[in-house]
């Protein structure tokens, strides 16, 4: 009996520690030809690289992602900021350096899900829904399940219909969401349309959703959009290659 007991005990102690979930290391890298200022807001868990941080041309850091972590992740543009951190963006502006609230839109965001002790699937995705300043693409490295490439590498800003345009000093610098550009029911799947059966894609969301297949277009864009993996790293870089 105590032989059995106690095999009993590491089998079981073996498949606790298979089927703990793992922390998530993110690779963030900036492919861009110019500087962008990562924005991280936490909604659950630690805050990471600190709320936000400078990333250079060719240059990446490493975060580590616990388990049950969630958040939201945005490159922003055009930034002056002082040395105490003070200072404003072109684009995905949140007032410092450090964000400590949701950037202003519009904005390309990366949406995560760490994996916790009841759900083993990571869950995240690329969101048009509040516009496009930067392309951006999440690739999972190592993991199992549905670990696709999610993201949106078309330069929106270079196609983006006139009344979307965020336009300065002659140039466009950002393309916002119908939602924002006319602040109508339709556009922003609110009050009568607040229900998948009643807010379907617009002629702009299917213009995001042409250019960008693996991002999500509007609200209600969930099941070629949200993406889930299994005991993965991931690989998230601003202006990814085409």
């Amino acid at each position: 009996m105590a032989a059995i007991s106690s095999t009993l005990f590491h089998f079981l102690l073996l498949f606790s520690f298979g089927t703990m979930a793992s922390a998530a290391i993110f690779t963030v890298q900036n492919q861009c030809s110019y500087t962008v200022w990562p924005a991280i807001i936490s909604e659950d868990g630690p805050t990471l690289g600190d709320g936000g941080f400078t990333l250079a041309p060719g240059k990446s850091v490493h975060l580590t992602a616990e388990p049950g972590w969630s958040g939201r992740l945005w490159a922003r543009t055009g930034c002056d900021f002082d040395v105490s951190g003070n200072g404003t963006c072109l684009t995905g502006d949140c007032g410092s350096l450090i964000c400590a609230g949701a950037g202003e839109t519009p904005v390309t965001i990366v949406e995560f899900t760490i994996a916790s002790g009841t759900t083993y699937n990571d869950f995240y995705d690329v969101s048009l829904v509040d516009g496009y300043n930067v392309g951006i693409g999440v690739k999972a490295t190592g993991g199992t399940g549905d670990c696709r490439f999610a993201g949106c590498v078309a330069d929106l800003n270079g196609h983006c219909p006139p009344d979307l345009q965020v336009i300065s000093s002659g140039s466009v610098v950002a393309c916002k969401s119908a939602c924002e550009a006319f602040k109508e029911a339709q556009f922003c799947c609110t009050d009568d349309y607040s229900t998948p059966q009643t807010c379907s894609p617009t002629q702009y969301s299917e213009l995001f959703k042409k250019a960008c297949p693996t991002a999500y277009s509007y609200a209600y864009d969930d099941d070629s959009s949200t993406l889930t993996c299994s005991g993965s790293d991931y690989m998230i870089t601003f202006c990814p290659p085409t």
